[in-house]
């Protein structure tokens, strides 16, 4: 966990360098990944490992518990291919599709019309401010526009995320539509509600980096975001694109919130032991981690964790962070909602004292704690019901 300590790094970016170790390269932050940090923002681990950019999953698997979600290579695949034939035509089909959706009575875009600016430049920061100045110019020139793969920067927790949505399109009226391309399909006009509800939460994201970029270019004004963004999954398994509108506002504002709740990188690191680090030590096969187990583990335990059953389904170190909490007989891991409902409980052990110990002691307000009254009214519930039937004489005395 600790190495010797070195001296206090200039920057945040060479602190989070050293949290990741030499020669680690920083994985981006997406949408995805940036959508469950929202959800569970009082998970302080999540939030330095993926303000670092630390390779959860390379860490998951040095654990010994590796992250067993994810979409599979042939999703990948099918997903790319699904994208690359719905933007074969330079962008005219997706703009087609999003007039038909708007339905507002202007002309349909004439062929040729579309315009699709270069978008090339190197580096993170370069291709930031290089898609900024193509929205400013495709803002001003009143055409349609289609921003393939633009990059965006969304500050997070102090940090810049970098988020690379699917497309972005700037209408004749200077408003722009975030365009997420997805590959489960909408089979007689309706899709999977819960994948649909995803993609709406990734798409916020894009919508929020959006606004930031908005209220810093041309007149300021993050109200030509439009927040309904359009949707294009492939038409009853086929691969011809269908296309709906679906309104962001509720997970926009959802994330906002949540974001607004995380705490700061630079502090999280600021609290770690002087040396902490992640550095896998990776061997030449590029996979083989060379660092022991037990020195990873202490680290990742030097920052505090909030797991919940969640988790599973959204984080590469929630195996681990399980494991962690059942260990300590944390309530947490059986459900945020139990944990809730137990009050200053936190633990099993404590759950199982309340529930089978002496009658509780009445508080200051001269009222039991309703809490403990109602785990040992469930004891007794339990053991009446587990108990053996009673028979002859017995039962006649009950």
């Amino acid at each position: 966990m600790a190495r010797p300590a070195t001296a206090a790094p200039a920057t945040l970016r060479q602190r989070l360098a050293e949290l990741r170790g030499p020669g680690s390269g920083q994985r981006p932050l997406d949408a995805r990944a940036l959508a469950a940090l929202a959800a569970n923002p009082g998970c302080r681990r999540r939030v330095l490992l993926d303000g670092a950019g630390v390779d959860k999953s390379a860490l998951a698997r040095a654990l010994g518990a590796p992250a067993a979600f994810g979409q599979s290579q042939f999703a990948i695949t099918r997903g790319h291919s699904f994208e690359a034939r719905a933007k074969a035509d330079g962008g005219a089909e997706l703009v087609r599709l999003l007039h038909e959706q708007l339905r507002d009575g202007t002309p349909a875009p004439a062929p040729g019309s579309v315009d699709v600016p270069d978008l090339t430049a190197g580096g993170p920061e370069g291709r930031t401010a290089r898609t900024a100045l193509a929205l400013r110019e495709a803002t001003a020139a009143g055409r349609w526009a289609l921003l393939d793969h633009p990059l965006l920067a969304l500050p997070v927790a102090g940090a810049p995320a970098f988020l690379e949505p699917d497309a972005v399109v700037v209408h004749p009226d200077g408003t722009w539509t975030v365009v997420e391309i997805k590959s489960f399909p909408v089979i007689d006009g309706a899709a999977d509600p819960g994948k649909v509800g995803a993609a709406a939460r990734q798409a916020a994201v894009y919508v929020l980096a959006l606004e930031e970029l908005a209220a810093r270019t041309g007149d300021g004004d993050p109200a030509r975001v439009r927040h309904e963004i359009l949707l294009v999954c492939p038409k009853d398994f086929a691969n011809v694109p269908a296309a709906g509108l679906v309104d962001v506002r509720k997970p926009r504002a959802t994330t906002r919130r949540q974001l607004a709740r995380l705490a700061r990188v630079e502090d999280i690191a600021a609290a770690l032991p002087a040396g902490t680090t992640f550095d896998l030590c990776l061997a030449d096969d590029g996979r083989t981690a060379g660092r022991p187990a037990e020195e990873l583990a202490a680290a990742v335990e030097a920052v505090d964790a909030a797991y919940a059953p969640e988790c599973l389904a959204a984080c590469e170190l929630a195996f681990h962070c399980r494991a962690r909490a059942r260990a300590e007989g944390a309530v947490a891991a059986l459900g945020r909602g139990l944990r809730g409902e137990l009050g200053g409980l936190t633990t099993v052990e404590s759950v199982l004292a309340a529930a089978l110990g002496p009658a509780p002691a009445a508080e200051e307000s001269g009222v039991p704690d309703p809490t403990v009254v109602a785990l040992r009214r469930a004891a007794a519930l339990r053991a009446e019901a587990l108990a053996p039937p009673l028979t002859g004489i017995e039962a006649a005395c009950h």
